[in-house]
């Protein structure tokens, strides 16, 4: 079956491409069927466009809501929770809901309004300035509201946890980076993965620092890669963009991008960037990136500066309440490391 972003994977996998308003344009969304009804991993955002993809799918398989006996996330980004709420409330009682343990922890902080001075504070220590944190700001409100609702019932998943998903036994295996908490679901019995964000074709997955991450992400993302290779997957089914056919051979490809991704911030640094947002512009055409984008630039660059100083081959100052935070290369004069 392949109609209108609808596609059998499997005789019980249909991957379903739900719209997304940015140039990431979609998110891979799948069913999987069991005895008993229907597991769905991850549901995309809650836009007209995305309700209206799940509509045009439900017909499609002649399904519904009732039907769904369970959804899975692989992490909380709004691109895969946006729209849990809204299957929930298309079900009495509502559909039983699992995200991992410290995906929920985060949640918190990373929906509530509340939080918007931390948020702006780390912005002006990127280096923005007051009118571009505020443009920021509200790009990121806009992306939180099309979460809403929010679901009403939550069930917590830990790593090593062995989880059905439709008439599939998976073991959930904690892979962070992307997400400090995510999961991805490895079926060994099929050699075949559900991978979420952590690994994907042409596109990196954006590793980042934010205000609510846990330390070195990018440094947990690289030794969670090079575990993963070990493992046998002849499939493996992303959150975006194509399906993977050689699981080690992408691996390879993205610690090599990484990796030269490490050596062009060095010589940033090298050559005078001081600032987040000065190191990121060297890395990518800022000038072509949307607010949306923006955010998601600096936390990477933020994510391999970080990583530099985790190995000793970087430094930092903090220079008070908004000011942007300074960067240098080792040994540099003035570069008084900051706890």
């Amino acid at each position: 079956m392949t109609d209108a972003g609808i596609t059998q994977i499997a005789n019980d996998i249909i991957q379903v491409q739900v719209p997304l308003p940015y140039a990431l344009n979609i998110v891979n969304c799948y069913l999987l069927r069991g005895a008993t009804g229907w597991t769905l991993v991850d549901t995309g955002l809650n836009t007209e466009a995305g309700r209206a993809r799940w509509k045009s799918a439900m017909s499609a398989l002649e399904i519904t809501p009732g039907d769904i006996e369970m959804i899975v996330l692989t992490h909380m980004h709004p691109d895969h929770f946006g729209l849990a709420g809204w299957w929930q409330r298309h079900s009495e009682p509502p559909i039983p809901l699992i995200i991992p343990e410290r995906e929920q922890r985060q949640m918190r902080p990373f929906y509530e309004r509340r939080n918007t001075p931390l948020y702006h504070q780390w912005l002006l220590e990127c280096g923005m300035d007051e009118a571009a944190a505020e443009t920021l700001e509200s790009a990121l409100h806009n992306t939180r509201d099309l979460t809403q609702p929010h679901p009403r019932q939550q069930e917590t998943l830990e790593a090593g946890a062995v989880i059905r998903l439709g008439a599939r036994q998976f073991r959930a295996i904690h892979a962070p980076g992307h997400s400090d908490g995510q999961m991805i679901f490895y079926d060994e019995s099929d050699r075949l993965m559900i991978c979420g964000d952590h690994v994907l074709m042409r596109i990196t997955p954006n590793i980042g620092v934010w205000p609510h991450s846990e330390p070195d992400p990018l440094g947990r993302f690289l030794h969670s890669l090079q575990a993963l290779m070990a493992l046998d997957v002849r499939l493996a089914l992303p959150g975006h963009k194509w399906l993977i056919t050689d699981w080690r051979g992408r691996i390879e490809e993205l610690l090599a991008h990484h990796h030269a991704r490490l050596a062009l911030t060095q010589t940033a640094l090298e050559t005078g960037a001081r600032t987040v947002l000065a190191v990121a512009a060297q890395l990518f055409d800022m000038d072509r990136l949307t607010p949306h984008e923006w955010r998601f630039a600096l936390a990477e660059t933020l994510a391999h500066l970080e990583y530099l100083r985790e190995t000793g081959l970087a430094s930092r100052r903090t220079n008070g309440q908004k000011a942007p935070v300074e960067w240098r290369p080792p040994g540099s004069r003035d570069a008084a490391i900051a706890p």
